[in-house]
């Protein structure tokens, strides 16, 4: 007897290969749950948007480590735009409402904008699971371990230190999950993707460093207490940025026994370890392209002092710019008073700002 066939309707069958290609950090989109979930129940996981199946089942079985991942999720946001505030590409593109399938085309074709975003979120995760078990946040991990090498004299091992270790475990254990599966795009993507997730990672590793904290007599500091910390995230995110301006244009080709990503013009080496790598130019980002994903730049605040790139002869592109007036109220002529409360008035002082045209 045979069995029948069932035609799924293209639709359908679309819809279906979609959401196993999803973009590799479409989990961000779990950012917009709202925040006053706490997830402590299974069924909390189907409300959180973007998660591959493997991303899923981590959910169910460790609720308490999604609520630090949704906290990474919303930091990742945070940190890029902000990163990124005084460039034409200021990474507003990596807020896509739930219902949207995929990201625009300047984080899905392969560019260094991508590159950059896939490295910060990887850093992010692991940075921020690392300092929840600083803080306690998460129970099944503690302070990090104290170092092996002998502390000179006037200094000893205490505190507790960024488990860095058990935040680079799990956070790369969710954030690759995507590449890896079957259907995660072009080989070519995947490998740029998890390459470039890499480097995020090893951004945090390079900026997990000494914190002291001195003990003496009358702040002497004869004795000072010291602990492995991680860096702010913003300074992961700039380390990371001046990585994305230098960043290697690379092509998926064959080396040796397997294809590989080389670099394109300096195909005599293969790509570093610490450095972004993309396939894909990027556009200039000056006017509006669905097609490339710019947003473009008329209506962007810029300096008009500025010789950077937030400086309104870049921002602007050429167009020129408009100026406008602000008012501004602020704080002024404060004064303390004993012992111990300040008070302050309120001026008003008028600013001139630019938009570009």
């Amino acid at each position: 007897m045979r069995s029948s066939s069932h035609v799924l309707p293209l639709g359908v069958l679309t819809a279906l290969l979609l959401s196993q290609v999803c973009s590799g950090i479409k989990w961000l989109s779990i950012s917009h749950a709202p925040a006053s979930l706490h997830i402590n129940q299974t069924q909390h996981c189907k409300l959180l948007p973007g998660m591959v199946s493997s991303q899923a089942q981590l959910c169910r079985s460790n609720l308490e480590l999604m609520q630090t991942i949704v906290t990474a999720a919303r930091e990742v946001k945070k940190t890029c735009q902000k990163t990124f505030s005084d460039m034409r590409w200021n990474c507003s593109s990596i807020d896509i409402p739930n219902d949207v399938q995929k990201y625009r085309p300047d984080l899905e074709r392969g560019t260094r904008e991508a590159a950059f975003v896939y490295a910060l979120s990887a850093a992010t995760i692991s940075h921020t699971i690392a300092r929840a078990c600083t803080t306690g946040d998460l129970r099944q991990c503690t302070c990090g371990p104290i170092p092996a090498q002998i502390p000179e004299p006037g200094y000893r091992w205490g505190g507790c230190a960024d488990n860095l270790q058990y935040g680079l475990i799990m956070g790369s254990k969710f954030s690759d999950a995507p590449m890896k599966m079957k259907r995660a795009g072009s080989h070519a993507n995947k490998l740029m993707h998890l390459h470039n997730s890499e480097v995020g990672r090893q951004a945090l590793r390079d900026a997990l460093v000494m914190k002291c904290k001195c003990h003496g007599v009358s702040g002497s500091c004869s004795i000072r207490t010291c602990w492995r910390g991680l860096q702010d995230l913003r300074e992961i995110a700039m380390d990371l940025k001046i990585k994305y301006l230098s960043a290697t244009k690379v092509v998926h080709r064959p080396l040796g026994t397997r294809k590989q990503l080389v670099p394109k013009d300096i195909d005599i080496r293969p790509v570093r370890d610490n450095e972004l790598v993309y396939l894909q130019s990027s556009s200039d980002f000056c006017t509006q392209s669905e097609k490339l994903g710019s947003i473009g730049t008329q209506d962007r605040q810029c300096n008009k002092t500025s010789l950077g790139s937030d400086s309104c002869d870049l921002m602007c592109c050429g167009r020129g710019y408009n100026p406008y007036t602000e008012k501004l109220v602020e704080r002024c002529h404060c004064k303390y008073h004993w012992c111990c409360y300040v008070t302050c008035k309120k001026c008003e002082r008028i600013v001139e700002r630019y938009v570009c045209k």
